[in-house]
């Protein structure tokens, strides 16, 4: 008589409920696993045999039995190690070594061959399919018990090896499940990338805004105008983590093992890769599709320095992300979609040598060669992208003092507020920023007053303004608003806004 357990698949970061059924009948000995097992469950065989032996209990090849194990539905393709304790386990309740009932529990991990289980990726995951279907127990390595155990109504075991999950099961010796203390708490972050910026007070400025709303920027400077600094400062203003963000972004973390034991992310990341990463390695996927750069910075930042040296095909996979906060990514076998809504931080010298309008310096570069430099970035990329700023070179002769921890505290404190106007605000909508505000509701969270509806509309005509780039102005108001803690958007926030999006001198002529 055949027996039945369950455990997950991940492809991408979702989780899917698989059936191990395992059957035994007299014969010659063999040992086969069947649907559309990968090689990596293949070779469990010899993983679990070694585990089961060593943990003095009778291996399969000890058993005058033919044993089939089947991966259930076996239309789709099992890849990764987590089915070596659901088999064994499995083969050990049919063959009787031990008796429990399976029909509410979900077993995943890694057996080593002295029988410890090895921690796995994706296992906050697995936890939420098994809430979502009803399970009551999930059985994870002891190292992956800590991102598992966020789940609530769900109790959570964490197995350090076979032996110990036996005289669980059998009755022996309970394991204790896990349950999370909450949120983890980090050190404060005094944000001392931020404090350390001496002038370029216009960047400061729209790295705030950046801040409050989840707002794309473009920085163009000369070389060392501080770009990169500035960049990687917009991880110090941005707020903790909300709980359900916290979530998706562990989720994506969890399925690559980047978690690191830890039961969630409170950070938000900062990713920032160099420009000659492939398109996949950007938006994701592979044979067994895996998140991309743009998905491992969701919530987070993804900085691209360098902007116009990043190949054409890659900068333009970013215009679905930034426009729908999510990634399709489609192959033969089916297609996955995976979270990507990150705030994209660009930086860019303004033409190949990098003193194109510095009044202090000579550009060597031709008109032409200007021209082609920043022809690299597309104009419907530009158009997705919120800020445009100038970061001119600062000069030494005028010091500067930087900002004190209390000026930076009350700085934080304001984007913070604006981020629960937000919140408050969009708490049914099942977004968090201003940024994420699409067309269909554009007009009911972002209405201006008609003066300030008079100047944008001007504004639009006179600069030729695409309508993205007129709701992109709209938004940015909305954000400058909440900064000030305003219900209405008026004409200086408009203002405000138009001067952050439209920037003649980085779109201007090369002459």
């Amino acid at each position: 008589m055949s027996v039945r357990l369950f455990s997950t698949s991940i492809t991408g970061i979702e989780a899917q409920l698989i059936e191990v059924e395992v059957d035994s009948t007299p014969g010659l000995h063999a040992f086969s696993i069947v649907g559309l097992a990968g090689k990596s469950v293949q070779e469990s065989k010899d993983r679990i045999a070694s585990a089961i032996r060593a943990n003095s209990l009778i291996p399969p090849s000890a058993k005058h039995k033919k044993i089939i194990i089947n991966l259930a539905p076996a239309d789709i393709k099992k890849e990764g190690p987590a089915y070596d304790l659901p088999i064994a386990v499995g083969y050990l309740l049919e063959t009787e070594q031990l008796k429990f009932d399976p029909s509410r529990k979900i077993f995943v991990g890694e057996l080593s061959l002295n029988g410890a289980i090895k921690p796995i990726n994706g296992v906050l995951s697995s936890a939420i399919l098994a809430k979502n279907l009803g399970f009551s127990e999930l059985f994870v390595p002891v190292d992956n018990v800590a991102e598992a155990s966020v789940v609530k109504d769900l109790k959570v075991y964490g197995v350090k090896s076979i032996t110990e999950l036996i005289d669980h099961l059998s009755g022996t010796r309970a394991i204790k499940s896990f349950k999370a203390n909450g949120l983890p708490q980090e050190p404060e972050d005094m944000g001392e990338a931020f404090r350390m910026i001496k002038g370029q007070e216009t960047a400061k400025r729209a790295l705030i805004v950046a801040a409050a709303g989840g707002h794309n920027i473009l920085m163009s400077g000369p070389p060392g105008s501080g770009k990169t600094l500035l960049a990687k400062a917009l991880v110090d203003l941005m707020p903790k983590l909300l709980f359900p963000e916290a979530l998706e972004v562990t989720r994506i973390y969890s399925s690559m093992g980047l978690v690191n034991g830890s039961a969630l992310i409170v950070k938000r990341p900062f990713r920032s890769p160099h420009h000659t990463t492939s398109a996949p390695a950007i938006v994701g996927g592979g044979t067994n599709p895996k998140p991309g750069e743009i998905s491992l910075s969701h919530r987070g930042v993804l900085f691209l320095d360098e902007l116009p040296e990043f190949p054409r095909n890659v900068l333009e996979s970013l215009r679905e992300p930034l426009e729908e906060g999510s990634i399709t990514v489609s192959r033969a076998a089916g297609s996955i979609k995976m979270p990507a809504k990150f705030t994209l931080v660009g930086a860019m010298n303004p033409c190949p040598c990098g003193n194109y309008g510095d009044p202090k310096a000579n550009c060597s570069c031709t008109p032409l060669n200007v021209m082609r430099y920043r022809k690299k970035i597309s104009g419907p990329l530009l158009d997705r992208i919120d800020i445009q700023v100038n970061v001119p070179r600062e000069t030494i002769s005028s010091p500067k003092e930087p900002i004190s921890v209390n000026a930076f505290k009350e700085i934080r404190h304001k984007i913070a507020l604006a981020r629960d106007i937000q919140e408050k605000r969009y708490n049914k909508a099942g977004i968090f920023t201003n940024s994420e505000v699409n067309y269909k509701n554009i007009d009911r969270w972002c209405n201006l007053d008609d003066e300030a509806e008079g100047t944008l509309r001007t504004a639009a005509q006179s600069n030729s303004l695409s309508l993205r780039a007129y709701h992109k102005i709209k938004k940015l108001s909305r954000t400058i608003a909440d900064l000030e803690q305003s219900e209405e958007v008026k004409k200086a926030h408009v203002a405000e806004a138009i001067g952050l999006k439209v920037n003649e001198k980085l779109l201007g002529d090369y002459n």
